[in-house]
């Protein structure tokens, strides 16, 4: 069972930023991928963006384009989601997510991962 812990998620006004860090306290991670996804009240758990721990490899959902991005630090076995320019329609709860596999075809799926974080809470406020 791998463990994983995010921390970062808070409290801030729009266009704001906040950093989300997500570590796995387990060496294999780092040859998997890694993702976040959010959940709004009432919405279905959306995608946000993916990295290739062992290439930096990365994904993201379009619309998040620019705003948000994604990076690791493998001697930490860590990855982190920079959230810039925020908006209320950003307020969720963020999950971390690791995969078993360093390749997944289909990274935007919450059924390609197979651990998850108990999730931290982003609010926005306008």
């Amino acid at each position: 069972q791998v463990q994983l812990v995010e921390s970062g998620g808070g409290f801030v006004q729009t266009g704001g930023s906040l950093r989300l860090s997500c570590a796995a306290h387990e060496p294999t991670m780092n040859s998997n991928t890694m993702g976040w996804f959010r959940q709004a009240p009432g919405k279905e758990r959306e995608f946000v963006a993916a990295i290739i721990m062992s290439t930096g490899r990365t994904y993201y959902e379009d619309s998040l384009k620019g705003r948000f991005t994604i990076s690791r630090d493998n001697t930490k076995i860590t990855m982190y989601l920079q959230m810039n320019s925020l908006k209320v329609e950003d307020t969720a709860v963020y999950y971390c997510a690791a995969a078993t596999f360093e390749y997944l075809s289909l990274p935007e799926k919450t059924a390609s991962y197979t651990y998850w974080g108990p999730g931290t809470q982003v609010t926005v406020s306008s």
